[in-house]
């Protein structure tokens, strides 16, 4: 009885007087995170246990990918207003995010192709093909495709969304300014072209960058800028690969539940890099 006592004791030692307990009229964790509306948001379409971690790892990335647009969108808006510094801990904190999206395929390959097989067929064509959220990312990055836009005419305003990003600057629409606002020599073709269509490289970009890497002291925050891009073309590509490889870990060369033809597509995306001159400057070095 006396070793019950001193834990007991121990433990009401251990909650201190001055914590909150009373949330009749104040506003809790809870209330602030709206979790009663987070976490009642799992619906299993069937009863296999292994669902909820389909659920919720899509759930989790699509949470990590509003983040990542929130900070693309003011780091772009930085840039064009030739302000560097800002932006550099916002795209350092986008590679940081993006390295959580990469973990999370490796949770999801613990399903195995047997238990995905159970509850598959619930999905009807739903698909992560589908997420608009990923789409604006990569044109936020500069990969634009128009004709990605037809998934979502069923949703007017979501379309409108995605058609204004698809006819704005990509981030790296804004480095390219940036590098003339500092006094680079940039044609015209690279700085006002038509922002819907995917960036092919420039011979010009690509001489600027290198003007840039070759004298980092003096353009250091265009360096900066270059090597932050670096970062997060290669951890979105990170994505695609572990994307690709887990897709195939589970159904194989199926198709995938949206139409597309799954894995073989995937390994096609791979083939979209981005900021095409920060990469070949590399062998001209």
């Amino acid at each position: 009885m006396g070793n019950i006592e001193n834990q007991s004791q121990s433990h009401s030692a251990a909650f201190e007087k001055e914590i909150q307990t009373n949330f009749q009229k104040d506003m809790s964790y809870g209330d602030y995170l709206h979790l009663d509306q987070i976490l009642s948001s799992q619906h299993r379409l069937s009863s296999h246990h292994d669902e909820m971690l389909f659920i919720i790892i899509h759930q989790t990335s699509e949470l990590w990918m509003k983040l990542i647009l929130h900070e693309l969108h003011a780091a772009t808006q930085c840039i064009l207003r030739n302000d560097l510094e800002p932006s550099f801990k916002m795209l350092s904190r986008v590679s940081r995010i993006q390295q959580q999206l990469i973990q999370s395929w490796n949770v999801l390959a613990t399903l195995t192709p047997s238990e995905y097989m159970e509850f598959r067929d619930k999905l009807g064509h739903s698909s992560g093909f589908q997420s608009y959220q990923n789409r604006l990312i990569e044109f936020s990055l500069g990969n634009k495709n128009a004709h990605t836009l037809a998934v979502y005419q069923h949703q007017p305003e979501l379309y409108e969304q995605l058609n204004q990003a698809l006819h704005e600057p990509s981030i790296y629409d804004a480095a390219i300014h940036a590098l003339a606002a500092h006094g680079l020599s940039v044609n015209e073709q690279a700085l006002n072209r038509d922002w819907s269509k995917n960036y092919e490289a420039n011979e010009s970009v690509e001489q600027s960058w290198l003007t840039v890497y070759r004298h980092t002291g003096q353009y250091w925050d265009l360096y900066e800028l270059a090597e932050k891009l670096v970062d997060i073309g290669h951890q979105q590509q990170l994505w695609r690969f572990n994307h690709m490889t887990t897709v195939e870990r589970i159904i194989g060369h199926k198709k995938g539940t949206g139409g597309s033809s799954g894995v073989t597509y995937l390994k096609k995306v791979l083939d979209q890099p981005f900021f095409p001159e920060l990469l070949s400057l590399r062998t001209k070095l």
